[in-house]
C-alpha cells in the first residue's frame, strides 16, 4: 500500500512540470491559413443560397476550415484534401486561387451552372484522384493538357460539358495518361467520334453515352482491357455490332437508341457480362439458344424495340437466372415461352407487342419474385385463376391490356400500385376489392372496355392515392359512391357508358386535383352541380354527354380557365348561354396546348443498369364526338371545342364567342336558337368543324364566314337563313345538303339567285344599317386617297427637285401636244377637201 502512495505521489508531481501541450493540441486550429484564405477567395465568385456556405467564413468562431461545410482535412497534416460540392450552388466562377489546395485528393464541382476562364491551375493539383466538372461549359476551353498532367487521377467526370470533336478521332490521351484512370465520363457531349487507345488499358468505366457518336473504334484483341462498364447508348452508330471481345471483362453494356441493324457474335462471347442493353435499333434476325449460352451470368436483357425473333426451344434451360426482361415489339410467339418456367429470381417482365397468342399456363402464376409484368397488346387468352396466386404481389405495374382474358379479377392483381386490365373481356363484380386483406394503395386503375357488372364499390374513404380511374365501357349500374370524393389526389376520372343513374356526388368537389372528368353516355340526373366551376377549376375535359341532366348552365362554369373539351351534349339542358365563354382562357388563346393525357408513375422497380427509380407513363384518352364521330385522343394538342348540341338552349348565340379564336370545334346544332348567326364569325379563325343545325336561325349568312380557311365541316341546315350564300372557295365545296332546310337561301352549292334581289325592310324601319361585312367602306375610302396622294407626289417630287427630268417630262407633253395638233390638222383639212369642195 505504502509503495502504491508513493508512485501517486510521484506521478502526480511529474504532471506539474510537463507542458500542458497534449491538452491544448485539442483546440489547436488544424486548418492550414494559406488554404483558408484561397477557400474565402473562391467563396466570393460563386452565387449561393444563404445556408448553403454558412460555415464559411473569416470570424473567430469559423477559423477552423476544416470543419466547413463540403470541406475534409488530413488528419495528420491538417491541408485540405477534399472539396466536394456536387450540385449545391447556383452558378458562379471557378477561381484559379484553388491551385493553393496543393493536397487535394478529390475535387467535384459537377452540376453547379459554373463559369471557367482556364483549368492551366489544375496541374498544380498533382495529387488529385477524382475530378467533377459535369455541367461546367469547356467548350472553348484548353482542358485537355492540364488533366493529362494529373498523374494519380482515377475518377474524371466531364458529362454535359458541350465538348465538340475538336481533336482527331478523339484520342483525350494519345501521348499522356493518367494510367491509373479507371473511371471515364464524357456523356452528354457533342462527340462525333472516339477511339480506344494504350492509355485506356486501366479504364473500368466508361460513359459515352447521350453524344453525337458516328464512329467508335474499340481496342483490338493484342490489347486485353479491364472495362466492366460500357455505355455507347443514345448516339448515331449505325451497320453491325461492335466487336467488344477485347472486353473480356465486360459486365454492363449499354447500346440502346443507335441505328444498329445486324447482330455481331463477339458480344454473345462475353461470359461475364450481367445486364445488355440493345434496345430501340434497327436490329433484324433471330436469337437462338447458341447466342445466349455462354452469358450464365447475365441478370438484366434488353432486346425491345427492334425486329428481332427469339427462336428457343421449348424444353431449353437457359445457363443464366434473370431478373429483368424486356421483349418488347420482338417476336416471341405464337407459344408462350416455356423456358421462363426455369427464372426463379424474375422481379420484371415485359413482353408486350411480342405476337403471342396462347394461354397463360398455370405455373406462371407461381412467381414469388415478380413485381412488375407488362403483357400487353398479344392475343392471351383464358382465365386468371384466384386461389393458386396468393403468394403473388406485385408492388409495381401489371399491364394485360389488349388481350383476350375473361372470367373474374383476381384479387391479388389489386395489390399493384399500377393496374391496367383494359380491353380484354373479364366480368364479374369488382365488390371484392373491398374485402382486401391488405390496403389499396393503387395510383392508376383502368378497368376499361371489360364486361363488368355491378355497383361501383364503396369503400374508396379507405384509400387515398389514386390519381386515375377508368371504368369506362362496361356495364356497371347503380350510383356513385360518395366516398369516391375521398380520392383527393385524382386527376382523371372516367366512367362514361356505364348504366350508372342518380346525380354526381357533392363530394367529388374535394378533388380539386382534377383534369379530367367523364361520366358521358349514363343515366346520370339532377342539375349541372355549380361546384364543379368553384371546386374544380383545373379542369381540362368535362363531358357529361348523353345523360338526362336538366336545368340551365350556371355562369359559374366559366371559372374552368383551363378547360380544352366541353361536351354537355345530348341532355335536357334548357335556358340561355352564359355571356361569359369568352372566360375560357384556351378557348381566346390561339396555338397548340401543352396539356397531354399522359401524366407519370413511380412504382417500386429499378430501371437500366443505375440505381434509379424507374419512371413510368400512362397515356390516358379522350373521347371527342367529332366531324360526326367518337374518336379516342391520347394527346390534346390543338383540339379544343364546345359541343351543345342536342339539348332545349334558347336565345341568341353570344357575340363573345368570336373573341375564342382558338376554339376547333363549335357544336350547337338541335336547340332552339334564335337569332342571327354572329357577324364576326370570321375571327374564329381555327375552326374546323361548325355545325348550327337545326335551330331557329335567321338572317343572312355573314361573309365573314368565307374567311374560315381551316372549315371542312360545316352544317347551317334547317334553320331560316335567308339570301346569298357569301362567296368564297370554302362555302361553295360544301354538299347542298349542309344549306337544306332554308327556303330563301339561295347561290352556289344550292340554285342561283335572282338578278335583282331587294333588301327587305322586315319592317325594322327606314334606316338601313351598315353591314361590317360589305366591301366599301370608311378604311376602303381613307386607302383610295392615300393611294392617291402617295402616287401624285411620288411623280411631283422628282420632278420638282431634279431639273433635266422635269425637262425631258415636259418636252414629252410637248411633243405630245404638237403631234396631236397636226395630227387634228391634216384629217380636218383631208375632211373639208373630200366633203366640202
Amino acid at each position: 500500500m505504502t509503495e502504491l502512495k508513493i508512485l501517486i505521489l510521484l506521478v502526480f508531481v511529474l504532471s506539474l512540470f510537463m507542458k500542458p501541450t497534449s491538452v491544448l493540441s485539442a483546440y489547436e486550429v488544424r486548418c492550414i491559413e494559406r488554404e483558408r484564405q484561397a477557400l474565402l477567395k473562391f467563396k466570393q465568385g460563386l452565387i449561393y443560397d444563404s445556408d448553403i456556405l454558412s460555415s464559411w467564413g473569416s470570424g473567430e468562431d469559423k477559423k477552423e476550415c476544416c470543419k466547413w461545410e463540403h470541406v475534409e482535412c488530413s488528419n495528420k497534416t491538417g491541408h485540405v484534401i477534399r472539396l466536394d460540392m456536387f450540385s449545391i450552388l447556383r452558378g458562379g466562377k471557378i477561381s484559379p486561387v484553388l491551385a493553393e489546395l496543393r493536397h487535394l485528393n478529390y475535387l467535384d464541382f459537377s452540376y453547379n451552372h459554373l463559369r471557367v476562364d482556364n483549368l492551366e491551375w489544375l496541374s498544380h493539383l498533382s495529387l488529385l484522384k477524382h475530378l467533377g466538372l459535369s455541367g461546367v461549359n469547356l467548350n472553348q476551353t484548353n482542358w485537355v493538357q492540364p488533366i493529362s498532367k494529373l498523374s494519380f487521377l482515377e475518377e474524371l467526370y466531364l458529362s454535359g460539358c458541350q465538348l465538340g470533336n475538336t481533336l482527331p478521332a478523339f484520342d483525350i490521351f494519345a501521348n499522356s495518361s493518367p494510367s491509373s484512370l479507371s473511371v471515364l465520363d464524357l456523356s452528354k457531349n457533342d462527340l462525333a467520334s472516339f477511339s480506344m487507345n494504350h492509355s485506356f488499358l486501366n479504364l473500368k468505366e466508361l460513359r459515352l453515352n447521350d453524344n453525337q457518336l458516328n464512329e467508335f473504334h474499340p481496342q483490338s484483341l493484342e490489347q486485353p482491357s479491364s472495362l466492366e462498364y460500357l455505355d455507347l447508348s443514345n448516339n448515331k452508330l449505325g451497320g453491325s455490332l461492335p466487336d467488344l471481345r477485347a472486353y473480356s471483362s465486360l459486365q454492363q453494356l449499354a447500346l440502346s437508341n443507335n441505328q444498329f441493324k445486324r447482330l455481331a457474335e463477339g458480344i454473345w462471347q462475353l461470359s461475364k457480362l450481367k445486364k445488355l442493353d440493345l434496345s430501340s435499333n434497327s436490329l433484324e434476325g433471330t436469337i437462338t439458344e447458341e447466342h445466349l449460352s455462354s452469358l450464365a451470368n447475365l441478370d438484366y436483357l434488353d432486346l425491345s424495340y427492334n425486329s428481332l425473333a427469339l427462336k428457343l426451344s421449348s424444353d431449353w434451360i437457359p445457363p443464366f437466372q434473370m431478373r429483368t426482361l424486356y421483349l418488347r415489339f420482338c417476336k416471341v410467339g405464337p407459344d408462350f415461352p416455356k423456358w421462363l418456367q426455369t427464372q426463379e429470381s424474375l422481379s420484371v417482365l415485359d413482353m408486350s407487342f411480342a405476337s403471342i397468342s396462347d394461354t397463360l399456363p398455370t405455373w406462371f402464376w407461381n412467381f414469388t419474385s415478380l413485381s412488375s409484368l407488362n403483357l400487353s397488346y398479344n392475343h392471351i387468352s383464358g382465365e386468371i385463376p384466384g386461389q393458386s396466386s396468393s403468394n403473388v404481389g406485385f408492388s409495381s405495374p401489371v399491364d394485360l391490356s389488349s388481350n383476350n382474358f375473361s372470367g373474374p379479377i383476381p384479387i391479388f392483381l389489386f395489390r399493384s400500385i399500377d393496374i391496367r386490365l383494359s380491353r380484354n373481356m373479364f366480368s364479374g363484380s369488382i365488390s371484392h376489392l373491398c374485402t382486401m386483406s391488405t390496403p389499396f394503395t393503387a395510383e392508376v386503375l383502368d378497368l376499361s372496355d371489360n364486361q363488368l357488372t355491378g355497383g361501383l364499390p364503396g369503400c374508396w374513404i379507405f384509400t387515398g392515392f389514386l390519381e386515375l380511374l377508368n371504368l369506362a365501357n362496361n356495364k356497371f349500374s347503380g350510383e356513385i359512391p360518395p366516398s369516391l370524393g375521398s380520392q383527393i389526389r385524382l386527376k382523371m376520372l372516367h366512367l362514361r357508358n356505364n348504366n350508372l343513374i342518380g346525380e354526381l356526388p357533392s363530394s367529388l368537389k374535394n378533388c380539386s386535383d382534377l383534369r379530367m372528368l367523364d361520366v358521358g353516355g349514363n343515366k346520370l340526373t339532377g342539375t349541372i352541380p355549380q361546384w364543379i366551376g368553384t371546386h374544380l377549376t383545373s379542369l381540362t375535359v368535362l363531358s357529361f354527354r348523353f345523360n338526362k341532366f336538366h336545368g340551365n348552365i350556371h355562369p359559374t362554369i366559366c371559372h374552368l380557365t383551363d378547360i380544352q373539351i366541353l361536351d354537355l351534349s345530348r341532355n335536357n339542358i334548357s335556358g340561355k348561354i352564359p355571356e361569359c365563354f369568352n372566360n375560357f382562357t384556351s378557348f381566346v388563346q390561339e396555338g397548340n396546348s401543352t396539356e397531354s393525357t399522359r401524366f407519370y408513375v413511380y412504382p417500386n422497380v429499378q430501371n437500366h443498369f443505375e440505381s434509379v427509380p424507374y419512371v413510368d407513363t400512362y397515356a390516358d384518352n379522350v373521347l371527342v364526338h367529332w366531324k360526326g364521330r367518337e374518336s379516342e385522343y391520347r394527346k390534346l394538342g390543338i383540339l379544343k371545342g364546345i359541343d351543345l348540341s342536342s339539348n332545349k338552349l334558347v336565345g341568341t348565340i353570344p357575340h363573345h364567342f368570336a373573341d375564342m379564336r382558338g376554339l376547333v370545334f363549335l357544336n350547337l346544332s338541335r336547340n332552339h336558337l334564335t337569332g342571327n348567326i354572329i357577324s364576326s364569325i370570321g375571327q374564329m379563325e381555327r375552326l374546323e368543324w361548325l355545325d348550327l343545325s337545326r335551330n331557329k336561325l335567321s338572317g343572312k349568312i355573314p361573309n365573314s364566314l368565307a374567311k374560315l380557311h381551316f372549315l371542312s365541316v360545316l352544317d347551317l341546315s334547317n334553320n331560316n337563313l335567308t339570301g346569298m350564300i357569301p362567296l368564297g372557295t370554302q362555302l361553295q365545296s360544301f354538299d347542298p345538303s349542309m344549306y337544306a332546310g332554308n327556303s330563301q337561301l339561295c347561290g352556289l352549292p344550292l340554285a342561283e339567285c335572282p338578278r335583282e334581289s331587294p333588301n327587305p325592310d322586315h319592317g325594322h324601319g327606314s334606316k338601313i344599317e351598315e353591314d361590317d361585312d360589305e366591301f366599301i367602306s370608311r378604311e376602303f375610302y381613307i386607302c383610295m386617297a392615300f393611294g392617291f396622294i402617295t402616287g401624285f407626289w411620288s411623280i411631283l417630287v422628282p420632278l420638282f427637285l431634279k431639273h433635266s427630268w422635269r425637262q425631258s417630262f415636259f418636252n414629252f407633253w410637248s411633243n405630245i401636244g404638237d403631234w396631236i395638233y397636226v395630227t387634228t390638222m391634216v384629217h380636218t383639212a383631208r375632211f373639208k377637201r373630200k366633203f366640202l369642195a
